[in-house]
């Protein structure tokens, strides 16, 4: 799927939630359209990309940055077009593309963010690529950047099948470290791919890595350690890593004992360096579904199963890419591929989709539920 340019009728859209809880506290409520101030521009977001940072502020946990109160709004990452500017505005001018990043609200139609915040998508990055990658980016940028790795040394990554964790360990392969990331047993040919060693997650971390090391030709010994999947310094510290080589996101409880240091995003100059990566496809950022934005909450759903490999996406126009003859999930390859149906047995083309953009997971498990929603439907009406 794409997401192209629209106009929400009645006005701005916003994600919003009144109080803390799980996905089912979202709401898409309609909005003002929000007016840009001094150095502000106007954008109408086309795609905001989902975060685990995102669900911790919902659930109201200690640490969140900016605090949050009640009524609040959601997101971080957006990309879409400049409608509109403020006075003393100078790089940007209405029907810019555009993709960057806000304290907080990203995830709405229609968001005001200061114009240091925001740089110029590259034709080469897609809508649902360019509304993702600021905190998976940056935060695996500045990690890695932190870190000064090299050929000498020997990385883990943990959570590398997430969309921060992906990235992370592409970076480091770039500096020719070695590279090991933990993942389900599923995602192992995912990461194959990017050149990264896989093993599962679960207790004896260290020596699953160690072991690894002893069968890795030229590999040294584990130096440096990203935990971006939290409750892993332990490992690390097992593994001798220094502590100042030891970075993670979500553990704070290891940052405030000072067993770890946080990662954090970048600003919009390392998200440029990180986009004219991607835009030039030396790094990857795959996509594992795109979700409109009525369905924020299925969404959330799906991100804090951690179960996607890559990102998760809110498209605010969902459509078919040209050719597309009916929506997912009925469509079947001849259609698209010689764009004239023919009667054959259905191919769901979202199993074939190659690993870098996503293993078609996520929409397996929602075709899945659908159908045994249909069947208890159906059920319900012959016993009726």
């Amino acid at each position: 799927m794409d997401v192209t340019r629209g106009t929400h009728g009645g006005g701005a859209h916003a994600v919003r939630f009144a109080e803390f809880g799980g996905p089912e506290v979202l709401r898409v409520e309609e909005v003002p359209v929000p007016g840009p101030g001094p150095g502000e521009v106007l954008v109408e977001v086309f795609a905001a990309g989902l975060n685990p940072a995102d669900s911790a502020a919902r659930r109201g946990e200690h640490g969140a940055e900016p605090p949050v109160e009640t009524p609040a709004v959601q997101g971080t990452d957006l990309a879409g077009v400049v409608i509109a500017t403020g006075p003393g505005v100078a790089r940007f001018a209405r029907g810019d593309e555009v993709m960057g990043f806000v304290a907080r609200g990203a995830q709405a139609s229609h968001v005001v963010v200061p114009e240091s915040q925001l740089m110029p998508k590259p034709s080469g990055l897609s809508w649902e690529v360019a509304g993702s990658l600021h905190v998976a980016g940056t935060t695996g940028w500045n990690a890695v950047e932190r870190l000064s790795l090299g050929p000498n040394d020997t990385i883990v990554v943990t959570a590398a099948a997430g969309g921060v964790g992906c990235l992370a360990a592409q970076f480091a392969r770039l500096r020719g470290a070695t590279v090991i990331g933990t993942t389900t047993a599923e995602r192992f040919d995912f990461l194959r791919q990017f050149g990264v060693i896989p093993t599962g997650y679960g207790p004896g971390l260290a020596e699953r890595a160690r072991a690894i090391v002893e069968a890795t030709e030229h590999a040294r010994p584990v130096s440096a350690f990203l935990d971006f999947l939290g409750g892993e310094t332990a490992a690390a510290l097992e593994l001798g890593v220094p502590r100042s080589r030891i970075l993670t996101v979500l553990d704070r409880a290891a940052v405030e004992r000072q067993d770890a240091v946080a990662a954090v995003a970048g600003d919009v100059v390392a998200l440029g360096r990180v986009a004219a990566l991607v835009s030039a496809r030396r790094v990857r950022l795959p996509i594992a579904d795109v979700f409109p934005l009525e369905e924020v909450a299925e969404a959330y759903r799906a991100l804090d199963r951690r179960d996607a490999p890559g990102k998760i996406v809110l498209g605010m126009r969902v459509v078919e890419y040209p050719g597309q003859r009916v929506r997912e999930p009925a469509i079947k390859e001849q259609d698209v591929t010689l764009g004239v149906p023919t009667p054959h047995e259905h191919l769901d083309v979202t199993e074939a989709v190659p690993p870098a953009i996503g293993d078609g997971s996520v929409r397996r498990r929602r075709r899945e539920r659908r159908a045994e929603e249909a069947a208890v439907a159906e059920a319900e009406a012959r016993r009726g």
